[in-house]
């Protein structure tokens, strides 16, 4: 197994948690309550939401594209 590989899998498995992590958060009763006056989620769930589906993406491509071109 390459580090390219070992790379990608890691990155996979930390996006996914963090974005399912800032989902479950966002549907908390807080988050909705701040979500109706304000018309967006707190900050902290929306990095949770994008640094985890960036991360996941990242992973995928180490594992697909990068990881075919560099084999």
């Amino acid at each position: 197994m390459t580090t390219q590989t070992i790379i990608g899998i890691l990155l996979l498995v930390g996006g996914v948690a963090l974005f399912a992590f800032g989902f479950q958060a966002s549907q908390g009763a807080g988050e909705q309550v701040y979500e109706a006056f304000t018309g967006r989620f707190t900050d902290k769930t929306t990095w949770y939401l994008i640094g985890g589906a960036a991360a996941a993406l990242c992973g995928l491509l180490f594992l697909t594209i990068w990881r075919g071109s560099h084999a």
